[in-house]
This record gives structure tokens, C-alpha cells and sequence, in this order.
């Protein structure tokens, strides 16, 4: 790597992750932690609360201060990713390439044995994505969507915005929803524990019969997706957006919506969400940045 990727450790290359490349990850063996975040969407602060001066030094410091916890959480979380929205300049705004180098740099510091998992988010890649958009953030952080496996569970990322327009990136949209088919399919065949998926836009906030919503997707979609999820064995969708805690159930299958590391839209504080992988279930807590635990009961 070189220019201003030195800082970033992990890519999605073709559709799956170089982040776990060992046979032993394709085996459960014990319990472990991860950490679900969304939204450092750099800028967005003195943006969206109409600073005089805007820059992203709040977003920076907060997640840095989430970096440093989870260098020293004990046990060691098995990888940190950032649910959408890494920085708040759309596509050609004149602050995206400032943005996404700061973005790296906070991260820099992140132990090297815990990998970043990048999903990217309606900022990232635009409202209405173009195929421009979206090779500028391939080239940025790597494959837009794809799948990994880490302690004998199947993880899946899935770029959101195909879901919400793709008037522009039909192809694109069409190429995701083949792969993800492919992806479920291959399961079934797998013994993986668990299949979890991770976006930026969630489904639905509370409920999956809720109205259309500019932090949902729409309802006719919305159960398709849902439905086929489920048939395939998925039961947990960690997503972000919504600058919120929020969340429900399709049947057993639990959606969790995150609030943000950077700007809150409601009650509560910037932080991340520590999630607990055990054999049968998944638990999970938000936490505010300051009140990142240091040991995780497991």
C-alpha cells in the first residue's frame, strides 16, 4: 500500500475478506467479542448543528477514544467495523478527500490484530449512487460488498443503497443481490453457527410493518428481503443510519440499529455497541464512548 492507504490494514477484495484468511476461523471454538459501530461520519457535528467554522475534530476525537478502548478490552475483540457513513461529505464535495484521510488516521492505531471492517453508507457513496461513486469507494476501502467468516460464523456485508436507489447502478444493484443469493445458498451446505448481516440502512426501526421512512427501506422490499433472509438462516442485521438506538424483530430474526460514534439525532451518547457470540445466541449493549468497558463478561 502507499499514498494515504498506508494507514489502512484491510480490504474486501472480490466479493469476500482478506481480514481472516486462516482454515481455523472456519471452525467454531469458544465464545468471542466484536465491535458493531456506525456513523463517525466525520463533519457531520458542526454541519448538521450549524458551526461557524466547521471541520471534524469532535468526530476524530471520538473515535479515537473508541479505538483506544478496543485496544484494550479484554478479551480482545476479534475485529471493529464502522456500519456506514465514515465521513458526512457526499461524493465530490470539496471536504471528501480531507474527510477519508482523517478518517484512516484515526484509526491508525487500532492494535493490528484486531481488523476494520468498513461497510459503506449513503454519505459514502451518495443518495443516488453512480458507478463513479461507487469505484471511487472501492478504490478507497475495497469491495462495496462481500462476506468473511470469523470464528465459525458467516458474516455478510451488503452495500444498502442498492436498496434504496439504484436508478443509476443497476447492474451494480443486480451483481449484489446475485452474490447474496449465492452467498445463502452456499450456506445451507455450511456449518457455520451463526449468519449475520451488516448494512448501513436498516430495514425497519421498530417494526417491519412500519411505514416508508427516509431511514428505512420501502415496505414492499423491505419484507421480500426480509423473508428471504429468513428462510436462509439469517437472524441477526446489525445496521446504523438512524443517529439513534433503535431495532425490533422479523419473526426471531433481530434487527439492531446502532447509534452513532459521531452525531447524535436523539438522547443518546456517541459510542459503539459490544457484541458477544456465543454457540446459540448473540448478545449485544450499547455504550457510550466514556463508559466503554474494559472487561467484557463472557
Amino acid at each position: 500500500m502507499s499514498g494515504d492507504r498506508v494507514e489502512f490494514r484491510v480490504r474486501a477484495k472480490n466479493g469476500s475478506f482478506d481480514g481472516f484468511a486462516s482454515n481455523e476461523e472456519l471452525e467454531w471454538k469458544e465464545p468471542f467479542v466484536f465491535i458493531q459501530s456506525a456513523d463517525t461520519q466525520l463533519g457531520m457535528i458542526d454541519s448538521y448543528f450549524k458551526n461557524p467554522n466547521p471541520g471534524w475534530d469532535k468526530e476524530i476525537r471520538l473515535t479515537e477514544e473508541a479505538v483506544r478502548a478496543a485496544n484494550t478490552m479484554i478479551p480482545k475483540p476479534r475485529f471493529f467495523i464502522v456500519c456506514g457513513d465514515l465521513v458526512n461529505a457526499m461524493p465530490g464535495e470539496a471536504d471528501k478527500r480531507p474527510q477519508i484521510a482523517d478518517f484512516k488516521k484515526s484509526f491508525r492505531d487500532l492494535d493490528n490484530s484486531i481488523p476494520l471492517v468498513c461497510v459503506c453508507g449513503n454519505h459514502d457513496v451518495g443518495d443516488t449512487p453512480t458507478p463513479q461513486s461507487i469505484e471511487e469507494y472501492r478504490k478507497d476501502f475495497g469491495d462495496d460488498y462481500f462476506s468473511f467468516v470469523c470464528g465459525g460464523v458467516l458474516f455478510v456485508v451488503l452495500n444498502s443503497q442498492y436498496f434504496k436507489d439504484i436508478s443509476l447502478v443497476e447492474d451494480f444493484a443486480r451483481k449484489q443481490n446475485e452474490w447474496f443469493d449465492k452467498v445463502l445458498e452456499e450456506y445451507k451446505n455450511c456449518n457455520y453457527k451463526h449468519i449475520v448481516v451488516f448494512q448501513h440502512i436498516p430495514w425497519f426501526l421498530k417494526e417491519a410493518e412500519e411505514d416508508d421512512d427516509y431511514f428505512n427501506v420501502e415496505k414492499e422490499l423491505r419484507l421480500k428481503m426480509l423473508d428471504k433472509m429468513y428462510a436462509s438462516g439469517v437472524r441477526y442485521i446489525f445496521t446504523g443510519h438512524y443517529h439513534r438506538n433503535a431495532g425490533g424483530f422479523y419473526k426471531d430474526l433481530e434487527l439492531v440499529v446502532t447509534s452513532a460514534i459521531g452525531a447524535q439525532l436523539g438522547t443518546d451518547k456517541s459510542g459503539l455497541r459490544v457484541v458477544k457470540v456465543y454457540e446459540n445466541s448473540i448478545k449485544h449493549k450499547y455504550y457510550s464512548v466514556e463508559e466503554i468497558p474494559t472487561n467484557v463478561e463472557i
